[in-house]
C-alpha cells in the first residue's frame, strides 16, 4: 500500500511540476508571441472602442488625440491634427491596418491599460486608461524641412548632438493619416493602396525615407575617412598629394577623376573642404581597409540605429575582406561610393557625433511619458551609443569642416554669424542622361558650441547639380531656424526662401 501511495505521490507531484512549467512558459518566455498573436481577442479589437493616449510634441502642439463619435460600434476616432506633416514618423491607429510608427512604437503606454494603484480602492478595483506621450520633434522644424524640400523626393533630420533628441524628422513622400481613421473599411483600403504605391522615383508614401532608405553619401563620407586617419594613422593628416585632376586604381586601368574633371591636392587641410575625389581615394589606400572599415563600423555603419521608431534599417559598409582584396574598392568607397550606402538618420548620426567631442548619443524621440493625471511616469533616459573619436581627435575635423562652409564645396551658403560647419556629398548613381546624382549635405552650428546636427537628402537629381546646389538651400533654412529657436527668436530663418 505505501508503494502506491509513494507512485501517486510521485505523479501528483510531476503533474504540479507540469502546470508549473507550462504556467511559466506561457506568463514569461510565451507572453510576447501571444500578445502579438492574430488569436488574441484583444489584437482582433477595434481600436476605436477605447480612447487612445494623446501624441504631444515638444512645443505642446498635440499630434494625435482620440476624439468621442456618436456611433456605439466606433465611440472613439482617432484625429491627426498636423495631418501629412508628422504622418511618417506619428504613423496611424487604424480599425483595419493596426498601429503604424510610434501609434505601434509605444501602444502599450497609447492603449487604456491598468494604472499604477494610488489608493487601497484601486487595489481592489484597479482602473484603465491611457498614457500620453511628448516628443522631442520640434513643429516649426518639421514646417521648414518640408517647405524647403519643396515637394522633392528627400529627408531631412535633425539632432541636438548633445543628447540624442531628434528635433525635426521629415521625408517626402508622405501622405494622409486620416482615411485611417474611417471606420469604413473601403476608405482604409482604398488609403493603403495609394500609400503602397511608389512614385515615379519608386518610393512608396507609407516607407519613411530618413530611416528606411539608403543612398550612396557621395562626400560626406570623407568625414569618416578622415576621422580613421585622425584616430589610427595621423601621419596622413600631412601626407601631400600633387594637384591632379584624376589617379589611376591599383590593378587596374580605370582612372578616377575629380568632380568636373578639376585638379585638386594638397594635404587633408586642403583636401577636405575642396572635396578632392582622387585625393581622398589616394588616402583611403594608405589609410587601409581595416582602419577604414573599423571607422566606419565605429560611427554605426552596419549597425541599426537605436531609433524609437519601427522599420529602421542599418546603412552599409564593406566588409574588410572584400576591400582588402580590392584596392578599387577601398579607393571608391574611401568617397562614399562603391556599396556604401546611408540613410539620413546615420548621416545625422556622423554630423552629431563630430559635433558632440565624437561621442554619438541614443537618437531618440521620446521625451517623456504623462498618465491619464498629466504627471510624468517615465522620461527617455540619455545614454551614450557609439565614441568612434575622442574629443581631442574630433576637434581636429571641426576646424575643417569649418572651412568647408568658409571657402571650401559649401562656400557662400551659410551667414558667417552662424558659424556652421559642414560637408557636402554628390554620389553618381546612374545614366548622365536621366535622374544620378545622390545630393546631400551635412552640417552641424554653432561650431564651437553645437545645438543642432542636420543631414540633407536628396536623391536621384539632375547631372549637373551637386550637394551644394540642392542641399545647400535646405540645410541653411533648417540650420537658421533651429539656431533662431535656440535663441528664443522666430524660427522662420533669415532667408526669405525659407518660410513655416
Amino acid at each position: 500500500m505505501s508503494r502506491r501511495l509513494s507512485v501517486l505521490a510521485s505523479v501528483i507531484l510531476l503533474l504540479f511540476v507540469v502546470v508549473a512549467a507550462q504556467s511559466a512558459w506561457v506568463q514569461f518566455f510565451h507572453a510576447t508571441a501571444l500578445n502579438h498573436s492574430s488569436l488574441n481577442p484583444r489584437n482582433n479589437t477595434s481600436n476605436n472602442l477605447y480612447q487612445r493616449g494623446e501624441i504631444i510634441a515638444a512645443d505642446g502642439s498635440v499630434l494625435a488625440r482620440s476624439v468621442a463619435t456618436s456611433s456605439r460600434a466606433n465611440p472613439w476616432r482617432r484625429v491627426y491634427p498636423m495631418g501629412a506633416l508628422f504622418s511618417g514618423v506619428v504613423g496611424f491607429s487604424s480599425t483595419v491596418y493596426n498601429n503604424w510608427a510610434l501609434e505601434a512604437q509605444y501602444n502599450s503606454y497609447l492603449e487604456a491599460h491598468t494604472q499604477p494603484a494610488q489608493s487601497f480602492e484601486q487595489v481592489l478595483a484597479p482602473t484603465k486608461a491611457a498614457d500620453s506621450i511628448t516628443l522631442t520633434l520640434e513643429p516649426v522644424l518639421q514646417r521648414v524641412a518640408r517647405s524647403a524640400l519643396a515637394g522633392r523626393d528627400g529627408s531631412v533630420v535633425a539632432l541636438d548632438p548633445s543628447t540624442g533628441a531628434v528635433l525635426a524628422m521629415y521625408s517626402n513622400p508622405t501622405y494622409n493619416p486620416t482615411p485611417f481613421t474611417s471606420s469604413n473599411a473601403k476608405v482604409e483600403e482604398a488609403a493603403w493602396k495609394l500609400v503602397n504605391t511608389k512614385d515615379k522615383e519608386g518610393f512608396p508614401p507609407l516607407g519613411l525615407l530618413a530611416t528606411q532608405q539608403r543612398f550612396f553619401p557621395g562626400s560626406t563620407f570623407k568625414v569618416i575617412t578622415t576621422a580613421g586617419i585622425v584616430a589610427y594613422k595621423p601621419s596622413l593628416m600631412n601626407m601631400y598629394i600633387k594637384p591632379i585632376v584624376f589617379t589611376k586604381l591599383p590593378d587596374t586601368t580605370s582612372l578616377l577623376y575629380n568632380d568636373g574633371h578639376t585638379a585638386c591636392g594638397g594635404t587633408v587641410l586642403q583636401m577636405l573642404p575642396a572635396s578632392c575625389d582622387p585625393g581622398y581615394a589616394l588616402l583611403g589606400l594608405a589609410l587601409g581597409a581595416q582602419d577604414l572599415t573599423t571607422e566606419a563600423n565605429a560611427f554605426g555603419y552596419n549597425q541599426v540605429p537605436p531609433l524609437d521608431l519601427p522599420g529602421v534599417v542599418p546603412s552599409f559598409f564593406p566588409a574588410e575582406s572584400n576591400l582588402a582584396a580590392n584596392p578599387p574598392f577601398l579607393a571608391y568607397s574611401a568617397i562614399g561610393q562603391e556599396d556604401v550606402s546611408a540613410t539620413a538618420l546615420e548621416n545625422a548620426l556622423v554630423a552629431a557625433g563630430v559635433a558632440n567631442g565624437g561621442t554619438i548619443m541614443t537618437p531618440h524621440i521620446l521625451a517623456y511619458v504623462s498618465g491619464p493625471d498629466g504627471q510624468v511616469v517615465s522620461r527617455f533616459k540619455d545614454s551614450v551609443w557609439k565614441q568612434p573619436l575622442t574629443q581631442t581627435q574630433a576637434a581636429q575635423i571641426v576646424p575643417l569642416m569649418e572651412d568647408v562652409a568658409k571657402y571650401g564645396t559649401a562656400a557662400g551658403i551659410f551667414l558667417t554669424a552662424d558659424d556652421v560647419a559642414a560637408k557636402t556629398g554628390t554620389a553618381q548613381v546612374g545614366n548622365i542622361l536621366t535622374n544620378d546624382t545622390d545630393d546631400w549635405m551635412i552640417a552641424f552650428a554653432p561650431a564651437t558650441d553645437p545645438v543642432v546636427a542636420v543631414a540633407v537628402s536628396v536623391p536621384y537629381q539632375a547631372f549637373n547639380v551637386t550637394g551644394a546646389i540642392v542641399a545647400g538651400p535646405i540645410m541653411k533654412c533648417v540650420i537658421e531656424a533651429a539656431l533662431a529657436m535656440k535663441a528664443g527668436l522666430p524660427a522662420t530663418g533669415t532667408a526669405t526662401t525659407c518660410p513655416t
